[in-house]
């Protein structure tokens, strides 16, 4: 293999593969190519290659965390190093066009002969990669930069190593970045007055700096560094029929994947709910949701509160629904009539029945939160969230 019939595969094959495995013949030793997440995009090696580090990121996809830690310090200027956990070398290069990075070509130095090639063959061997890269990153979609990329691999769960992620997160721009919380927009109403997400992008860029959208699963998500301002996003997502979630807390960046699943969860949820454009919080959601996944385990729920449901099933009574507010409303009678807009003599007969029909000893504190959380259970499990969605959804 020589520097001309690389360059030639280059103007004419169109393939990362190819050029990576051209390149661990033209120096010949083993070579892998990985975007600016760290990911393994190409690689080649011979078969009886046998080097731990460098087949275990071929097996998970992505650098293991002592590669990581040696190329997270890689500039411009290409580095021969010795890694900890091989007896090989390796060459790290920084892969660039246009000014802007776009990953990285690491050379596996099994014949010592790196340090003496020549420095114009590796110049024009990683500008060729580095175009080839960028093509093949941006085919079929716009050009994700290095932040993005890494950000979409963390919203899908795909780093299992906090230590690995935050290098990469570090390589890729990302080292300071502590949103408070992110905001999930749905974008079926949007779309429906065919404006462009590119559009959209520059709109919450102009209305929210420095949020970083992104389109993610069919959802635009963008990252809020203080808490909202509630009237400003009800006014966007009304200017564009969007339909917004604000996530709780996010904390530490490497929780992100769980805080937007959860806000996903709620997103869903209210979509069959509320077909009109909204923005809200996920706090008021707070209770309903942990109720919806403690529903999960029907076992949790008391038997007695059990028959209760069942009855108001099979009989489309309220027994439920008057147990629980009688609790919320600490056994005050009064109280509980407000809320169920009903008759005094009617929640009167029904909490009688509850205790003798039913032996649920709703005034025994001791019993009070298991008959709560029960009765809360079973209203979920009846249909009845409304009981748990905030007074006002928009």
């Amino acid at each position: 293999m020589d520097l001309q019939t690389f360059l030639n595969d280059f103007m004419n094959k169109d393939d990362l593969d190819l050029l990576v495995r051209d390149a661990a013949g033209l120096f010949e030793c083993p070579a892998m190519v990985v975007d600016m997440a760290f990911h393994v995009i190409a690689w080649h090696c011979e078969p009886d290659f046998d080097d731990a580090p460098f087949r275990r990121s071929i097996q998970l996809g992505s650098l293991t965390y002592e590669a990581g830690s040696l190329l997270a310090g890689t500039d411009a200027q290409a580095q021969l190093v010795s890694p900890l956990d091989s007896p090989f070398k390796r060459r790290f290069s920084l892969l660039m066009t246009g000014g802007a990075p776009v990953g990285y070509l690491i050379l596996v130095d099994v014949g010592s002969r790196l340090e003496h090639e020549d420095g114009r063959v590796f110049s024009a061997v990683e500008s060729a990669l580095a175009k080839q890269l960028m093509l093949e990153s941006s085919r079929g979609s716009s050009m994700r930069s290095a932040e993005e990329s890494v950000l979409q691999h963390l919203l899908e769960g795909r780093f299992t190593d906090e230590s690995l992620f935050q290098l990469q997160a570090d390589a890729a721009g990302l080292k300071y970045m502590a949103p408070r919380r992110i905001a999930l927009v749905n974008l079926e109403l949007y779309r429906s007055t065919n404006w462009s997400e590119n559009a959209l992008r520059s709109t919450i860029l102009d209305v929210f700096p420095m949020s970083r959208p992104l389109v993610h699963d069919g959802s635009v998500v963008f990252f809020l560094n203080s808490d909202p301002d509630m009237g400003l996003f009800r006014s966007f997502s009304q200017q564009f029929s969007l339909r917004v979630v604000i996530s709780a807390p996010v904390g530490r960046l490497f929780r992100l994947p769980e805080v937007y699943a959860a806000t996903r969860a709620l997103m869903a949820l209210l979509l069959p709910k509320l077909s009109h454009p909204f923005a809200v919080m996920a706090e008021p959601y707070q209770a309903l949701m942990m109720l919806r996944q403690l529903g999960q385990d029907r076992d949790l729920m008391l038997p007695s509160v059990r028959a209760l449901g069942q009855r108001d099933m099979e009989d489309d009574t309220l027994y439920c629904l008057t147990l629980y507010t009688y609790l919320c409303c600490h056994r005050s009678l009064q109280e509980t009539c407000a809320r169920l807009f009903t008759h005094r003599n009617t929640v009167l007969y029904r909490i009688r029945k509850l205790k003798e029909e039913y032996d649920i000893p709703v005034d025994d504190p001791d019993q009070h939160l298991a008959l709560l959380v029960s009765a809360a259970m079973m209203l979920v499990e009846l249909g009845r969230e409304d009981v748990f969605m905030p007074r006002s959804s928009d």
